[in-house]
């Protein structure tokens, strides 16, 4: 799928004209790529590049263009099962057009609008700080999907939602790689802010990514060692509620066991005392000797603080 777009009073609008400074490949057909690789001389493997999620982000300057990968987080599905993505996104800058090539059909440019935009690298460097912030967002909200499980953990025995921590434990592993070469990428276009012909507004803005990425990048590590460094004592409270639960039910077995030894002396076909008569009290007799040795039980566990 192909989107045109054009700068206008430093907002990116929607067009068909074929001199459109924007354009925006979202999981590119054969014609499509044919087209990006040989009319517009990008390279086969760069191209590859940008539509693996498993790919680096970097800077390379091709002769009549700079191509940057850069990692973005994926918009969340309820079917990954607590698992959140990232994957890569190309930009390819010319003297005076920018090709946006993503693996999703995901509308990169939807949302909150992009503001005080006036050539294609102020695009690059506003679709790079916004990347910032949705990674920002995501780690906000796995923040509270952990505190949500923390609770179901300290009163359930499942074992998925142990599974779902560590899901989520793995998705920041995902987050401070891509995040990490995100400021590689940052790194690079600062060294080669002349190359890429920056001005003064633009490096500024620049060095702010940065901070913001920084920022990002130790609040994603201090989320990811919390949740690592808890995960054994979360598995000692599962198996804390297993042994309580097992002392429990040892309890009650012993406590039934009692009584019902008790009445089964009582049914053995010997002579026993109380039963040489019809007496009619017999029975009441033998159930309250039975109610007795289990209060028994249970006023001997209490004396010994058991539960």
């Amino acid at each position: 799928m192909r989107k045109k777009y054009k700068l206008a009073n430093g907002y990116l609008v929607e067009t068909q004209d074929d001199d459109a400074s924007i354009v925006f490949f979202a999981a590119p057909d054969d014609d499509e790529k044919r087209h990006l690789i040989e009319d517009l001389n990008i390279d086969q493997h760069t191209l590859s590049s940008a539509l693996d999620p498993d790919e680096l982000s970097r800077l390379e300057f091709e002769p009549d263009h700079a191509a940057l990968i850069m990692k973005r987080p994926r918009n969340y599905s309820a079917e990954e099962q607590f698992l959140f993505r990232v994957t890569s996104m190309g930009l390819f800058l010319f003297q005076d057009r920018l090709i946006v090539v993503a693996a999703e059909d995901d509308t990169v440019f939807a949302g909150k609008p992009l503001v005080a935009m006036h050539t294609p690298l102020d695009v690059v460097l506003r679709l790079l700080y916004r990347h910032i912030f949705h990674f920002l967002e995501h780690l906000r909200v796995i923040n509270m999907v952990t505190d949500e499980l923390e609770d179901k953990i300290n009163a359930s025995m499942e074992n998925r939602f142990l599974i779902n921590l560590f899901t989520l434990e793995k998705s920041l592993v995902y987050y401070l790689n891509a995040i990490h070469t995100n400021s590689v990428l940052i790194s690079k276009l600062r060294m080669n802010a002349a190359k890429l012909g920056m001005s003064i507004e633009q490096i500024e803005f620049l060095d702010d990514i940065g901070v913001e990425n920084d920022q990002c990048y130790r609040l994603s590590e201090i989320y990811s060692n919390v949740l690592s460094g808890l995960m054994d004592a979360r598995v000692s409270i599962v198996s804390n509620n297993l042994n309580v639960i097992m002392k429990t039910l040892t309890i009650v077995t012993i406590g039934v066991m009692v009584p019902t030894l008790v009445v089964s002396a009582f049914s053995m076909n010997v002579t026993l005392p109380l039963l040489k008569n019809d007496d009619p009290w017999t029975f009441w007799i033998i159930i309250g000797l039975a109610a007795a040795s289990g209060l028994g039980v249970t006023l001997f566990w209490r004396f010994k603080k058991i539960f």
